[in-house]
């Protein structure tokens, strides 16, 4: 397993991120995966994870796919469909693997999955490839910030 990297500020893997998820992302094969643990302060419904939260974990987990080729996407759509509550308290594994690239354009699928196996939330994703020059700028912030851009460019 190969450990992904984290920025400093993004709200779910910024390390210097006060109010962040500070979430770890890791790849195994062609798979993305993270472990997080909702609080209380994540509630939507008393007990239950928002559902912005939960898109949220999805999102960032299917647009790391495009790191496995070195790309650098922003999304364009995402489909989620919520098949059980997601409860508070409980750890969750959220995964994500390509389904398709094609010219520009990414396909990814997601899940988060309930400790007991179940699959609690499916998602596919839709990812465009950023323009260079727009690239080149999100490289230079992250080098102002001490992230070493060389192996993702």
């Amino acid at each position: 397993m190969i450990k992904q990297f984290n920025s400093k500020m993004c709200f779910v893997c910024g390390t210097d991120n006060p109010i962040g998820l500070h979430l770890t992302f890791w790849v195994d094969g062609d798979m993305v995966w993270t472990e997080f643990t909702p609080g209380q302060e994540h509630q939507g419904y008393p007990g239950v994870l928002h559902g912005g939260i939960t898109a949220t974990l999805l999102d960032e987990t299917m647009g790391r796919v495009a790191a496995l080729r070195n790309l650098w996407m922003v999304t364009v759509k995402m489909e989620l469909t919520y098949r059980k509550p997601v409860p508070l308290g409980q750890p969750l594994k959220v995964t994500a693997h390509m389904e398709e690239l094609r010219g520009s354009r990414m396909t990814t699928i997601g899940q988060i999955v309930l400790p007991d196996g179940t699959v609690a939330v499916e998602g596919k994703g839709l990812y465009l490839r950023l323009p260079e020059e727009r690239k080149e700028q999100f490289v230079a912030e992250l080098q102002v910030q001490g992230f070493d851009v060389s192996s993702y460019v």
